[in-house]
């Protein structure tokens, strides 16, 4: 499974997912783009699940049709150290999540 973590994400939780093919915004050469623009471009490079912690992206994009789904991460902060719980949640959603889908994780 292919797993693109937003820019909103600290960089570091990759490790925690070594079993999902993380790659952050940035390593993917993604840097700066807004979300429908991002996840077109994430599709094209084939990844298959966008985690983030943009509560906002679930109304302003249509995921119907989509290649990529979506985890959105509802934690106190975006600090590891809040993120770090929701993982095994997370790695069950990827694991169970299908093209289109969103899936919210809350902290």
């Amino acid at each position: 499974m292919k797993v693109l973590l937003d820019e909103c994400l600290p960089r570091k939780l990759k490790y925690a997912l070594p079993e999902c093919g993380c790659h952050t915004v940035p390593e993917a050469g993604l840097a700066g783009k807004r979300n429908g623009v991002l996840l077109s471009l994430a599709e094209d490079e084939g990844f298959e699940v966008f985690l983030t912690m943009d509560k906002g992206l679930e109304y302003e994009q249509n995921l119907a049709g989509r290649k990529t789904a979506v985890i959105i991460f509802r934690a106190r902060s975006n600090r590891l150290v809040d993120l770090l719980p929701l993982v095994p949640s997370c790695i069950g959603s990827i694991q169970g999540i299908g093209p289109g889908r969103l899936v919210r994780i809350d902290g």
